[in-house]
């Protein structure tokens, strides 16, 4: 039986998806997981019979609604549906994604539009955090094109800028979950940190690889692959998220020094068994966030590479990935890099398509 449901297909930063209210799905996570999956066309490499692109970074989903919150204009629960396995992880959040709520917002109706610059407020239930997203409305409506361009997105648009509040602790409920800002696991020196999404930091050249290297040629290194995941594994198990092997989280990270005059590190970001061909809007705030804790694997490789002062919280921020840079703007409370109270980074995004789309639902799920 084919049942259809509204959507509208929109990039957020450097991913892709549909876009669908929270009232058109089932409640049940496991229905609504079904519904996904068909949409998708997830269980086949090209997910030729769905509307995914046969890559993590554009199979993923954003369920958008009105709040009940007073601290916030919509709610944004965000799915990672998986491309060759039929399976929906709930736990993540995805900071692309994230980019193209506020449009779609205004766009609904769900956040009325202000003339200039509408800013919308957003409740992440992956995270339980609140994202302010300011986006462009000079009209009175979304205006998408503009001059902004970002890495991994040919062309220009307009800016959004997102602003994460309170990042640390998005999963695990502490910045550093084993209490520790440098420890090792399989002999080498590693760090937990969980800001907007648990991480494991590690350096490339611990691991035997070169931290520059295209994401292809890591992604063949089938080694250091096996040997990553068995870290991260071990990573979650001490930062208290038990057994991680069927979850994406925490993402490893592997860090090298910086190219570019103005970067501060470059990164390699996993997905979590494949690089990332940019990098994750989450994984840069986790970034950003380690870069400013003493003794921390990022830290550590910036203060040696004189790309910042040990003893001097750093503000601007620029991580270096495959398809170019990220920018990333840090407030701390007084100074205090354990207390986060601000990640501002921005990000484009693009309405797509706006109907209906398709799918099979079985019947016991109906």
């Amino acid at each position: 039986m084919m049942n259809s449901i509204p959507c509208m297909i929109m990039r957020g930063g450097t991913s892709r998806g549909p876009f669908i209210h929270m009232t058109d799905l089932p409640d049940s996570q496991e229905a609504r997981a079904q519904v996904l999956l068909d949409l998708m066309g997830s269980g086949h490499p090209l997910q030729v019979d769905g509307i995914g692109g046969g890559n993590s970074l554009t199979s993923k989903v954003a369920i958008v609604g009105r709040s009940s919150r007073p601290d916030a204009d919509v709610d944004y629960l965000f799915a990672q549906v998986d491309v060759t396995e039929r399976r929906v992880d709930f736990t993540p959040n995805c900071g692309n994604m994230l980019s193209a709520v506020g449009p779609f917002a205004i766009e609904t109706g769900l956040v009325a539009p202000t003339y200039g610059e509408t800013r919308v407020r957003v409740f992440n239930v992956n995270t339980q955090r609140i994202i302010e997203c300011f986006v462009p409305t000079p009209r009175g409506r979304v205006e998408y094109e503009g001059d902004t361009s970002i890495s991994g997105v040919p062309g220009s648009a307009a800016g959004i800028r997102l602003s994460f509040l309170d990042v640390a602790g998005a999963k695990t409920g502490a910045l550093l979950p084993t209490g520790h800002a440098i420890e090792q696991i399989e002999g080498v020196d590693v760090t937990c940190l969980d800001a907007a999404t648990p991480t494991v930091m590690i350096r490339a050249s611990d691991l035997g690889v070169d931290g520059h290297a295209d994401p292809a040629a890591l992604d063949a290194n089938s080694a250091m692959l096996e040997r990553l995941e068995r870290i991260r594994c071990e990573a979650g198990r001490r930062m208290g998220m038990g057994d991680v092997s069927q979850s994406v989280l925490p993402k490893p990270i592997l860090l090298s020094p910086a190219v570019g005059e103005d970067g501060t590190l470059c990164a390699r970001y996993f997905v979590p068994q494949r690089c990332h061909k940019a990098l994750a809007v989450t994984g840069a705030i986790a970034l950003g966030a380690a870069v400013n804790v003493p003794g921390s694997v990022a830290h550590r490789l910036a203060v040696e590479t004189r790309r910042v002062d040990a003893g001097k919280p750093l503000a601007s921020i620029r991580i270096e990935h495959p398809s170019g840079h990220l920018d990333l703007r840090v407030e701390l409370r007084d100074g205090n890099p354990m207390d986060i109270a601000r990640v501002s980074l921005i990000r484009t995004a693009r309405k797509i398509m706006d109907g209906r789309l398709y799918y099979r639902m079985p019947e016991a799920l109906h």
